[in-house]
């Protein structure tokens, strides 16, 4: 006798490589309807669960997200929160990993799973890897295990979606996430890694959102001109910039390069200091080519990605907070997205 679908979940499908299927007359990409990826994927039709669709009313691709995209992302999940028992976005791959981060600080409170999954092929596409992608997400996000977070589940792994990012363009296993391990490795069985994975919250779900976007990023590289910077920190309403450094926060020593830092900082400037390393900490001070920085007042990010970082200072610049709530804020630990001191 089948056992009881109790659990529910929502789809949400914004677009993306997993919704697509080509077009015969031009051999374009093109979006497909749900009933179009049922086809494709009848395993769907087996798995215990009720599965529900919900559909942006325009697919996008997903270089053109914007915050106002993670904003309506927020409030389908809000307004659908206690319908369902877990949460599955359809997205494209190109900003997944921002999208991640940016609901993982604005779904506070949260104790039910949000998977982000998308796909390298086409679902319609013989070797697709969308439909052990789509599957195992609704696995997950419908397990006795609840994993109450925003997740990226991609080729076998379940990885916190603000500790995440794209690092290939070519292969199916697309995402990592260098700092933090995988909560879930997927093979034949589904192996949760309970020690990594937030406590779930009794308490009722928080949605915020307002996002400011005054924010610049510069990736330091040799020979870059101080005026380019100094032009970058000068651009009018910019609140904060994220400066993309050397291995463990490191930088040129030169007196004119700290010298339009240390301007910026006294003009009200929030510096942001993120390594260009995928693994690894910013350690400000470990090495004399970080410790004039330390010195001005730069915030080290410490093992934060690039992703979580901007989604972090555009949402915390959205809240109405005091510049010092800020830079003190940006330090915390927020949503598991930056690893203690």
């Amino acid at each position: 006798m089948p056992r009881k679908k109790s659990k529910r979940i929502l789809i949400i499908y914004t677009g993306g490589t997993i919704g697509m299927m080509k077009e015969h007359r031009n051999h374009t990409l093109v979006p497909v309807n749900f009933k179009e990826i049922i086809r494709q994927v009848p395993e769907l039709l087996h798995l215990n669960c009720k599965i529900d669709f919900h559909a942006s009313h325009k697919p996008i691709d997903s270089s053109n997200v914007q915050p106002d995209f993670w904003e309506e992302l927020a409030g389908v999940i809000k307004k659908k929160y206690n319908q369902y028992n877990g949460f599955v976005i359809l997205h494209g791959t190109d900003t997944m990993a921002y999208t991640a981060s940016a609901l993982s600080f604005m779904l506070q409170n949260l104790d039910k799973p949000v998977i982000l999954t998308g796909s390298q092929l086409p679902v319609g596409v013989i070797r697709t890897d969308a439909r052990r992608n789509l599957i195992t997400s609704i696995e997950i996000a419908s397990s006795d295990r609840i994993v109450p977070e925003v997740c990226i589940y991609f080729s076998n792994q379940l990885y916190r979606g603000n500790r995440s990012e794209k690092y290939t363009s070519s292969k199916f296993d697309a995402f990592q996430s260098s700092n933090y391990p995988a909560l879930a490795d997927a093979g034949v069985n589904i192996v949760y890694n309970s020690d990594f994975i937030r406590k779930r919250e009794r308490k009722k779900l928080s949605v915020q959102s307002g996002f400011d976007t005054n924010i610049a990023l510069l990736k330091i590289y040799p020979g870059i001109h101080n005026d380019v910077i100094d032009s970058t920190l000068r651009t009018p309403g910019l609140r904060a910039a994220i400066i993309e450094t050397y291995g463990s926060g490191n930088a040129p020593t030169a007196p004119s390069f700290v010298k339009v830092l240390d301007e910026a900082i006294k003009r009200g400037i929030i510096i942001f200091n993120v390594s260009q390393c995928s693994g690894g900490t910013v350690d400000q001070g470990k090495y004399e080519t970080s410790v004039q920085l330390m010195k001005i007042g730069v915030i080290s990010g410490r093992d934060i990605t690039t992703e979580a970082a901007l989604t972090k200072l555009m949402f915390l610049l959205g809240q109405k907070l005091s510049k010092r709530e800020i830079q003190k804020l940006i330090q915390k630990d927020l949503q598991g997205e930056i690893s203690d001191k």
